[in-house]
């Protein structure tokens, strides 16, 4: 997919015209629509970044460095504070999967 038709996609999921997302990201309406048609297919970093925040994306999956899923995802801040504190405190990538894997036995061992 282009970053064109990515935009549209997701302007369309969130059902806003072309008229609400270019009022929203501040951009004109007839540049983001030579955006979605692929006239105009490389748009700057300041126009991506503003649709990306008005269609709940960012700019790497727009640019395709990035899968939808993990575009989405919101950051939580207390498990990240928790992934530090583990890694100062020495837990390895192979502890970490290690736990993962005990917890998914347990898990489903109380399904059983």
């Amino acid at each position: 997919m282009t970053v064109g038709e990515k935009i549209k996609s997701l302007r369309l999921e969130k059902k806003y015209s072309i008229s609400e997302l270019s009022e929203k990201a501040n951009v004109s309406k007839s540049y983001l629509s030579y955006i979605e048609r692929g006239i105009q297919g490389n748009p700057s970093l300041q126009v991506l970044s503003r649709l990306a925040d008005n269609l709940d994306t960012s700019v790497e999956y727009l640019m395709g460095k990035q899968n939808m899923k993990a575009a989405r995802m919101p950051v939580d801040e207390e498990w990240v504070g928790l992934v530090d504190e583990a890694i100062k405190n020495g837990i390895s990538k192979e502890d970490f999967a290690y736990y993962l894997d005990f917890m998914k036995f347990k898990s489903r061992r109380k399904r059983d």
